[in-house]
């Protein structure tokens, strides 16, 4: 294994304020003045998940694992400009991170993201300069053979600790400062699972001091050790990543996989639930949405969206069309509307984002111009990056589509989630390019 750390002389503060689930909520900040004169943070964002911040001037300047903080795509920053000059926002730095789709995960003003090159997958911790505090290097085989590949997991920060998951399955725990390993598996070798036609992507999931992965079963581990805590009856694991929700009193798992939604007890892994759902490839690549007693659920290939109601143990569908068809994007739902693209990447220029009523599957409208691309939402704005490498942002309102502002990151195709943290958008070009833009006030 490869391993370099470089040490900073600068701390960078992240500034100003950075599938949907029932969220944990944000329940304590403690402020602690520190004996250099600095700020520390300890922030609890329930159901187990919390992680120190330090140097951080507002909390909500975070974005620590996939879709954010409560892992519904939304972000509670509201201190951003949506709108720029022609010429697009002032580019901060711009750095190669090797090819992949692995967004970036934001914590205590350090970004964390992964990538592959020469047979070799790198975890790079970097600074507000974008410059590599730490990074960590270990061989692995590319899995995806027919596009630029990768790994396609984001890591995960809980409290001082760092997980991350690469295509052939190796994860690891780092220390979140300073890039020592604390743990590692190989997915394959250690738990004899099967690699799945394009590798290991299951973003992980902290619940209390279990480490949550679908990865075929769905299956938990000690956080702290890598031990396995429980797993369940194998299935052909999705390509995307588990939630925690409430339902009932108890607290539970779902996780769409390339057979069906299941439905588990986060605690052990005793099924609930599951109900069927499979595209004509079996290629599942979405993230469950879980709002009140409904989870909603959507592939690409032609398959279309269905939305389910938990009750009594079972999952009845409330509706289902092919208006919303995620191939790979996860939708995000915001004050009663889903927002996503339609389409499948082989068709990029029929792609549509798509707004949608989420009790009732009524499509409120759809525009083309994006084609297969990503998004997410800040401040009642959506932040999408094009598949051809164009940052937009556009209101978020269900009475039609309207742009606010657009500019040309990358050359290359982009598949990856945008991410805002602290007044600063984070982008992801398949083959590795990653520009951070100001978009502070």
């Amino acid at each position: 294994m490869l391993k370099h750390h470089l040490r900073p002389t600068l701390s960078y503060p992240l500034g100003i304020a950075m599938g949907s689930i029932i969220s944990p909520r944000l329940t304590f900040i403690t402020l602690v003045l520190a004996a250099a004169g600095g700020c520390h943070y300890e922030v609890d964002f329930g159901a187990g998940k919390s992680f120190d911040v330090e140097n951080v001037q507002d909390a909500h300047g975070q974005w620590p694992r996939w879709r954010g903080e409560r892992v519904d795509g939304v972000s509670p920053e509201t201190k951003w400009n949506a709108k720029w000059p022609d010429e697009g926002p002032k580019t901060l730095w711009r750095i190669n991170v090797g090819k992949g789709y692995s967004a970036v995960a934001v914590a205590a003003g350090r970004a964390y993201t992964l990538g592959h090159k020469d047979d070799t997958e790198t975890v790079f911790c970097l600074d507000g300069g974008g410059r590599t505090t730490w990074n960590h290097s270990y061989r692995a085989q590319p899995v995806d053979n027919l596009h630029p590949g990768g790994p396609g997991a984001t890591p995960t920060v809980d409290g001082k600790r760092v997980y991350t998951l690469g295509r052939e399955g190796h994860l690891f725990c780092f220390d979140a400062t300073g890039g020592d390993v604390v743990w590692s598996k190989h997915l394959q070798k250690d738990f004899d699972l099967k690699l799945p036609e394009w590798g290991f992507t299951s973003s992980p999931l902290v619940v209390d001091d279990s480490l949550v992965l679908d990865a075929g079963p769905v299956i938990a581990l000690d956080k702290t050790t890598g031990k396995l805590l429980w797993k369940t009856d194998p299935f052909k694991a999705g390509y995307g990543s588990p939630v925690l929700f409430q339902h009932g009193g108890r607290r539970l798992i779902a996780v769409l996989n390339n057979e069906c939604l299941l439905v588990v007890n986060a605690e052990d892994g005793q099924q609930i639930a599951r109900h069927p759902f499979k595209s004509s490839y079996e290629t599942t690549s979405v993230t469950p949405i879980v709002h009140e007693d409904t989870i909603f659920i959507s592939a690409g290939y032609g398959k279309g969206c269905e939305l389910l109601r938990l009750a009594d143990g079972k999952l009845t569908r409330v509706h289902e069309n092919k208006k919303m068809r995620n191939q790979f994007s996860t939708s995000v739902l915001w004050q009663g509307h889903l927002y996503g693209f339609d389409g499948n990447s082989s068709s990029s220029r029929t792609c549509s984002l798509v707004c949608m009523e989420h009790a009732t599957g009524k499509m409120k409208w759809a525009e083309r111009g994006n084609g297969c691309a990503s998004l997410m939402i800040a401040g009642g704005k959506l932040i999408i990056l094009s598949d051809q490498g164009e940052l937009v942002t556009a209101e978020a309102g269900a009475e039609g589509y309207k742009q606010l502002a657009r500019a040309k990151l990358f050359e290359d195709t982009c598949w990856t989630m945008p991410v805002l943290a602290g007044g600063r958008i984070y982008c992801r070009s398949s083959t590795g390019e990653l520009a951070c833009v100001d978009v502070s006030r």
